[in-house]
């Protein structure tokens, strides 16, 4: 609705996969993808293979510094560089006015955007709202993994959120008291659930915040069996 003339990407990129993690039995669904694009009205798709974005011998790569040793990044060392790295790519490739990306991934679209302004991208990045099931739970393509309990106790992160921005809305509670209810609800919902963090930061600098008078964002990832969920929510400063 924004542009002219509209190209999805569609590359599961190897790079940011850590040794243990899911590259290889990552979903893929060519068929249904392209199927979605044309039923949008999408003009182009642009399904590159591995060794297209990767020929061999290449050696330039992009850092981001400390916005990807926070959050996910701290279980997940290096993965932030990789995404920036194959986006960097992908933008010099299809040479787009506007780049589209989902807020459920809320440090990557700061890292993309820290980058564009940094290295001068000559594009808008725009940020869409998280699209989620009946329950409340972000669309992933990991959600696949999941068992149907596991599927039923996950509607849990979505609870969470909105029980920490009710609680920094109405009632103005400190970060440590929020973080604390959130992972109270997640060990009474989500008992099959391991939280690997419950986080409230700056929207920006996605440094940690004790109080929250102004605007942050509440994050979280749990992990059922082998499969890490992550979401968050932004919440506007109090009054």
């Amino acid at each position: 609705e924004q542009c002219g003339y509209t190209v999805v990407s569609i590359f599961v990129n190897p790079t940011q996969f850590g040794p243990n993690e899911d590259y290889r039995r990552y979903p893929r669904k060519e068929g249904a993808d392209l199927a979605a694009c044309q039923k949008a009205g999408v003009d182009a798709v642009f399904l590159p293979s591995v060794q297209e974005m990767y020929p061999a011998g290449a050696l330039a790569t992009v850092t981001v510094g400390r916005l990807g040793e926070v959050l996910c990044g701290r279980r997940r060392a290096g993965h932030f560089d990789c995404v920036a790295t194959v986006v960097a790519k992908l933008f010099l490739i299809v040479a787009p006015d506007k780049a589209f990306f989902g807020a459920k991934d809320y440090q990557q679209t700061v890292v993309v955007r820290r980058m564009v302004a940094d290295l001068n991208f000559p594009l808008e990045v725009v940020v869409c709202p998280t699209v989620r099931e009946a329950d409340g739970l972000a669309m992933s393509s990991r959600n696949s993994y999941l068992s149907a309990d596991e599927r039923r106790q996950a509607a849990a992160l979505s609870q969470a959120l909105a029980l920490g921005r009710d609680m920094i809305v109405k009632r103005h509670s400190p970060s440590a008291e929020v973080i604390a209810a959130m992972g109270e609800h997640l060990a009474r919902a989500a008992p099959d659930g391991r939280t690997d963090y419950v986080q409230i930061v700056d929207p920006q600098e996605l440094s940690e915040v004790a109080a929250t008078d102004r605007p942050v964002l509440v994050a979280l990832a749990v992990t059922f069996g082998d499969t890490r969920l992550i979401d968050n929510v932004l919440v506007p400063p109090r009054g």
